[in-house]
């Protein structure tokens, strides 16, 4: 993302942004959502457009978790083309979804013109490894191979749907990465389908989100009594709207409610008005009626997300890739796990939504940087010039991966604030990199 705004519009967009729903990434551009909830967390896992794409520049995959539905942490890339060594291109990641079972986790990955492919790992940050070496489903005859999504249903069978512009299925055996049927072009696609379909269960019935009428693509759905259909279209999760173009759906229910995830240009949209593929994932709301039907939600932009549970600051270590907003920084991966937060500029901030000071007494804040220009981190309740509760100094550490702790002072303001890290220090330089942090 091009640093092309002001440290004044960086207000005036915090502001702007305060009254309206944020993507749930502000760091990358993030696209075909692929939620998943294991224990106590959302799994978020998604495409990646690279920040100069014109069209589709696709090569890795990405994984953001939140347990409170505003507030992610980034995990960074945790598979990529790479990966299929079957695979000789360098372009082509497309919209992938990952679920876990029996204690393996497994994405199912398309490579537009190649098939799908399926990968497996022990954990949901990876590594994952390619278990067949070669495609699961190749129908080489077309073209229209994209968009994998699983169901497994609560006999145990696992069905996998997919395809543009045809729906296909087909039935996956309890290994996960081997098919039971051959692929099955599905006979009445639902009314307005156009690709991206996601598969979910609820009282009984079955449910396909897909991206609709094209175009602009909305979110619609349909319903079934049979998870191999027939499927009837019965509305809309968001209708087409001109302020985006393609979509995507990902459902999922999470401690008692349940939420829609889809793509915009919301991101790119600020600094960037002509089209190009660099999308960003947004939430929403899912209410169903007393039928099973789906209320239609507004655009992602006319909708609020609510926190599902205050950010608790007294962890030991907090991660500065957590976040529920920090517009023109950068984070970078190193190894498996470590990811830090780049690309500082002095206004820029990172925010954290709902964060429960409580009343205890504290007054060191520690966090652990490298620096060869410098800064300071202010804490700012509120709002990014809101009332300042603590600081500290970073100077040069000699280098921009030369990590090290700096202390600073903090004052609790009680209670339930939105907590703003503000970066400031020289004018039109990269200030520092900001790996973890901590209050007491």
């Amino acid at each position: 993302m091009k640093k092309v705004i002001s440290c004044l519009t960086l207000m005036a967009l915090s502001t702007s942004l305060a009254m309206a729903q944020d993507p749930v990434v502000s760091t990358k551009y993030t696209a075909d959502p692929a939620p998943y909830v294991h224990g106590d967390t959302i799994y978020l896992y998604t495409t990646h457009d690279e920040d100069d794409a014109e069209g589709f520049k696709m090569f890795d995959w990405l994984l953001y978790t939140s347990t409170d539905m505003v507030n992610w942490t980034d995990h960074g890339a945790v598979a990529s083309l790479d990966d299929f060594k079957w695979y000789e291109g360098k372009n082509g990641a497309w919209a992938e979804e990952v679920i876990e079972r029996n204690g393996k986790w497994y994405m199912y990955c398309p490579i537009h013109g190649h098939g799908i492919g399926v990968l497996v790992s022990d954990s949901p940050y990876g590594p994952f490894r390619d278990p067949i070496g070669h495609p699961l489903v190749w129908q080489r005859e077309h073209w229209e191979d994209i968009d994998p999504t699983i169901l497994i249903d609560d006999d145990g069978q696992a069905y996998m749907f997919w395809g543009n512009p045809h729906l296909y299925v087909a039935l996956l055996n309890d290994d996960m990465i081997s098919l039971k049927s051959d692929a099955m072009r599905m006979h009445g696609t639902p009314e307005h389908y156009q690709e991206g379909p996601w598969a979910w269960k609820k009282d009984g019935k079955y449910y396909l989100g897909f991206a609709a009428t094209c175009c602009p693509e909305g979110l619609g759905y349909a319903m079934s009594e049979n998870p191999l259909g027939p499927y009837t279209f019965r509305g809309y999760l968001m209708a087409p709207t001109d302020r985006t173009r393609g979509n995507h759906p990902g459902i999922i229910q999470y401690k008692g409610k349940w939420y829609g995830f889809g793509l915009n240009y919301d991101l790119k949209n600020i600094t960037v008005k002509e089209h190009k593929e660099r999308r960003s994932v947004g939430a929403f709301n899912v209410v169903y009626r007393a039928d099973g039907t789906i209320e239609e939600s507004p655009y992602f932009k006319d909708v609020k997300v609510e926190q599902i549970e205050n950010f608790n600051p007294y962890r030991p270590r907090i991660e500065a890739e957590t976040m529920a907003w920090g517009f023109g920084l950068k984070t970078v991966k190193r190894g498996i796990e470590d990811i830090y937060v780049t690309d500082v500029d002095n206004g820029e901030y990172i925010l954290l939504r709902g964060v429960d000071f409580g009343s205890r007494k504290i007054s060191r804040f520690t966090a652990s940087c490298a620096a060869t220009t410098g800064g300071k981190i202010e804490l700012h309740i509120d709002s990014p010039d809101g009332k300042l509760i603590g600081s500290l100094k970073v100077t040069p550490t000699g280098g921009d991966e030369s990590f090290r702790e700096f202390a600073g002072s903090i004052k609790n303001p009680q209670g339930v604030h939105d907590l703003y890290l503000v970066f400031k220090g020289a004018t039109g330089k990269k200030l520092l990199n900001f790996d973890y942090w901590n209050i007491k």
